[in-house]
């Protein structure tokens, strides 16, 4: 990296520091724009990664979706660009020097936007490629990002200022070497965009028995295309994505109110308890009640340090 994007990585961090006292997700006056600190390095976490540009301006962190892994540090940014379940754990922070990150939320209409503004050349709409990517970090897209995030110490300027930086800054992940990957999922009829439709039908039917006939219906596609470009975009199949969805979902149920496993597994689309049982404890290493019992105890612990 030059001396110029460290400069600029110093910055954003120390500003990210100031705007986020404690550990967690901070929400900003810029309503895209969300702040992350940690202290510690962490578990690997569970989580569903929403159409979503991240930027670590201090630390590191590593990203799983499926079998691959991403590693993401102040050298380059992470882009997902649908609906992405996925695992991750902070590799590098202390309370002397936090994990300090960014995202900026992404939607098709931004990016139809800049591409219908712009001499962008498009892609042909049968690229369909993971809808997660890693690119090098570069000086004009961190300038960018730092002038939206500046925006913070002058909150009058956000309404008019910050889609324009915003605006900026998905143009250059556009021009970027994976900018193809990003500009899919507002191309009408690429699979990727059609995919996506997929996704936010799975994502509202989460608890409800999947057709992949339906499914390929919704796509305009045959069954054995809907496979093959949800695996490409995704990393997994549509039954896979939905078991995801469904676990995470079973897991919130489960923290956050006094119910017992089996209410929360018939809650979120299962039959079975016993498989709801099998499944979970595959996820997520424990059986339900004992997984959430040491959570909270993690939790309880953490407070009382």
């Amino acid at each position: 990296m030059s001396d110029r994007i460290y400069q600029l990585k110093d910055d954003l961090a120390k500003l990210i520091e100031r705007y986020s006292k404690q550990d967690g997700v901070h929400s900003t006056a810029i309503p895209s724009l969300y702040f992350i600190r940690r202290s510690n390095v962490t578990d690997l976490k569970h989580g569903v990664y929403n159409p979503s540009l991240c930027i670590i301006a201090q630390g590191a962190k590593e990203v799983l979706l499926g079998q691959e892994h991403f590693k993401c540090g102040p050298t380059n940014y992470l882009v997902s660009s649908v609906d992405m379940p996925v695992k991750s754990q902070v590799m590098t922070a202390s309370s002397e020097e936090p994990y300090l990150a960014l995202t900026l939320q992404i939607s098709p209409s931004q990016i139809l936007e800049i591409l219908s503004d712009s001499e962008i050349p498009v892609g042909k709409k049968e690229n369909s490629k993971r809808a997660m990517f890693l690119s090098p970090i570069e000086l004009s897209l961190l300038d960018a990002v730092l002038r939206l995030a500046n925006l913070l110490d002058n909150p009058k300027d956000i309404p008019v200022l910050a889609p324009l930086f915003t605006k900026e800054i998905l143009y250059r992940v556009l021009q970027g070497q994976h900018g193809t990957t990003l500009e899919q999922i507002a191309i009408e009829g690429s699979s990727t965009n059609r995919i996506r439709d997929v996704i936010e039908h799975i994502k509202v039917n989460y608890d409800k028995s999947l057709r992949i006939e339906e499914l390929a219906e919704i796509a305009a596609m045959s069954v054995a295309s809907i496979h093959r470009y949800f695996k490409e975009v995704t990393s997994m199949s549509p039954i896979q994505y939905q078991k995801q969805m469904r676990l995470q979902e079973a897991r919130h149920l489960l923290l956050s109110e006094s119910t017992d496993a089996a209410d929360v597994a018939f809650k979120v689309g299962y039959e079975s308890p016993s498989q709801f049982s099998r499944e979970y404890s595959r996820m997520f290493g424990y059986p339900p009640i004992e997984d959430i019992k040491r959570l909270k105890a993690k939790h309880d612990h953490r407070k009382n340090d």
